[in-house]
């Protein structure tokens, strides 16, 4: 098991505080190795294994387990007065799964930790179900630190020409032909898309939802809007309508594979709805759909830096100034407004001066990136960060 150090910690730091733990993220991404390790933990702690339950409900161990009442009475049954931790790995796949873990909070002493792969009940829904008492984890696929980290046998660039072939799908480390992992990441695509999605939802038009797809990894990096996204695919031959285009975006974003990034207009202070950006959760799965032989661009970049801003806590925007777009504009509340701009190469004077000026066109005196690929010009220009990618996400 690759180590989340980063993500134990978060779990650690948390234990025994009465809130419900739950750990969200696309599937295959690591949930389930997260939860083993954090048992790992506790078992070298001296907590004693008749007081941990772990439970995968994608085992065949606990199919006869179907339902809340029947997960209640196994838990209950577990309960010798002595403090339990509970870690229910996939527990959407219980019906009504929320009564049950509202009820142990209230019935046994206990510290509660689960797995979701998808959205449905996330948010304000999942707070109200949970009754307020939830923290949550977003767990991601490898971050390029993770994965030069495990393969310090190799050069980073090397790392990184991979990384941005194959993405951080946690498996794909440890396979070795590019077959397999091809393979490997349509399976992934697949599930998501049928299980995650299309059964979860009662929908029955995969081949829409498949050109959807298609259509988006296509467009990284580009504003795009429903409209536009309807009238691409009906002139490919499907009928549809921005309503159903609209519901099938929430459901990708809702399994995690998906990412929206909202315009916000620096001069009128609003957000812009009818337009954002699209990025997949992981570069390899975005790979194996629009083509491994596209996969060092421009917006494979972007993907990759719009992660990475998403693992740093940050919220992150498509920034708009006038007629002036910035790539990405990231916030969090303890910190200053920071401003990205994501390009391949830059020793083009006319490229850096048209990515200065998109940064510069913005009139403060908060932080202001131009990440590259580059490394011809690194260091400061106009106020101007100028930094190597690796670097960025080394650092």
């Amino acid at each position: 098991m690759y180590p989340r150090k980063d993500y134990l910690d978060i779990l650690i730091k948390y234990k025994d505080i009465k809130l419900i733990k739950v750990i969200t993220g696309v599937k295959r991404c690591g949930k389930s190795t997260l939860l083993l390790q954090f048992k790992d933990y506790l078992l070298k702690n001296k907590i004693k294994e008749e007081n941990i339950i772990y439970m995968n409900f994608e085992s065949s161990l606990w199919y006869d387990i179907s339902d809340y009442r029947k997960l209640c009475d196994y838990i209950k049954e577990k309960y010798h007065s002595q403090k339990l931790y509970i870690l229910l790995d996939e527990i959407q796949n219980i019906k009504q799964w929320e009564k049950a873990v509202n009820s142990f909070l209230v019935d046994i002493d206990c510290d509660i930790y689960i797995t979701l792969s998808n959205a449905y009940l996330l948010s304000s829904e999942l707070t109200t179900l949970l009754a307020g008492r939830v923290l949550t984890l977003k767990l991601y696929p490898f971050s390029f630190k993770e994965y030069n980290e495990i393969n310090k046998t190799k050069d980073k660039e090397e790392n990184f020409k991979n990384y941005l072939q194959y993405g951080g799908m946690p498996l794909t480390l440890s396979l070795q032909e590019k077959d397999v992992i091809m393979n490997y990441l349509m399976d992934i695509k697949d599930v998501v898309l049928k299980n995650d999605v299309m059964t979860r939802n009662n929908m029955k038009d995969i081949a829409l939802l498949d050109n959807l797809f298609h259509y988006l990894s296509s467009v990284i990096g580009n504003l795009t809007s429903i409209s536009k996204i309807v009238e691409f695919l009906n002139k490919e031959g499907n009928k549809t309508h921005n309503e159903t285009i609209d519901n099938y975006l929430k459901m990708l974003e809702n399994a995690y594979i998906i990412y929206r990034v909202p315009r916000f207009s620096l001069d009128e202070k609003v957000l812009l709805n009818k337009q954002g950006k699209y990025y997949f959760v992981d570069n390899g799965i975005r790979n194996v759909i629009n083509g491994f032989h596209q996969y060092d661009s421009g917006a494979s970049f972007e993907n990759i830096v719009y992660m990475e801003l998403l693992r740093r806590g940050y919220q992150v925007y498509v920034g708009k100034y006038k007629e002036i777009e910035i790539d990405f504009i990231a916030t969090k509340p303890d910190e200053d407004t920071r401003y990205y701009q994501v390009c391949r190469n830059i020793s083009d004077d006319k490229v850096l001066e048209r990515e200065k000026r998109s940064l510069l066109s913005v009139h403060d005196n908060y932080p202001k990136t131009i990440i590259t690929f580059d490394k011809v010009i690194e260091g400061n220009i106009d106020g101007i960060k100028i930094i190597n990618i690796i670097d960025f996400l080394l650092s």
